[in-house]
């Protein structure tokens, strides 16, 4: 299947101090849809909150990955159902994907959550470089580095976009491929992941995802 692929500040009351970044990562990236996914049962898909090697922008992919495996259903009628108008591409209500992917959801039970993997990351990071670097696109690893590296059972390679929202739901809907093959391993009960988020000269970024069982 070929695929083609988002400082500490002084607090001063008491004697601790607050992590901004940590206070993001706790907060729940899909608050703005709906305040059902402010429930606190969703902070055990934040996974990757204390993964040190991975971007903020990196671990909420995976938060919103886990999201979306933890209820599936509430994610189509709150993300899917206002995605379009919410990203001002308003033309996604009239593709099929778009449709395909509300059903999809509607209908699926809840998965299995995804952990951070460093042998992923490192696979994934590796990949995303050289293929930004050199300004290519698809899985195929070009140095020797790489393939040493490589470490997937699945992957998704998407290009154009930097933020994590943007990256996960361009995957789900995954517009103008047939098998839809990047939906299915978005989907899929994989447990580790690596995700790299790096420059790409033709694309402006790429995202590659390696997932894991």
């Amino acid at each position: 299947m070929k695929l083609q692929l988002f400082s500490v500040l002084p607090f001063v009351a008491c004697v601790f101090l607050v992590n901004p970044d940590r206070t993001k990562a706790d907060s729940s990236p899909l608050a703005a849809f709906s305040s059902e996914w402010n429930d606190a049962r969703y902070l055990t898909c934040n996974t990757a909150a204390d993964t040190r090697y991975l971007s903020s922008e990196e671990k909420q992919v995976i938060y919103i990955l886990n999201l979306v495996h933890s209820n599936p259903k509430l994610f189509a009628n709150t993300v899917v159902a206002q995605y379009p108008d919410y990203s001002k591409k308003v033309h996604l209500k009239n593709i099929p994907e778009y449709q395909s992917l509300l059903d999809t959801l509607r209908k699926l039970r809840t998965l299995s959550l995804l952990y951070p993997d460093s042998l992923c990351f490192e696979s994934a990071k590796c990949h995303a470089l050289s293929a930004g670097k050199e300004g290519y696109i698809g899985h195929d690893r070009k140095t020797e580095e790489c393939k040493t590296k490589k470490r997937h059972q699945g992957e998704c390679c998407q290009y154009g976009y930097n933020n994590a929202l943007s990256i996960v739901m361009a995957l789900l809907i995954d517009q103008g491929v047939p098998s839809l093959g990047h939906r299915f391993l978005c989907l899929s009960d994989y447990g580790h992941v690596g995700v790299s988020i790096q420059p790409h000269t033709s694309y402006g970024h790429n995202t590659v995802i390696d997932f894991y069982y």
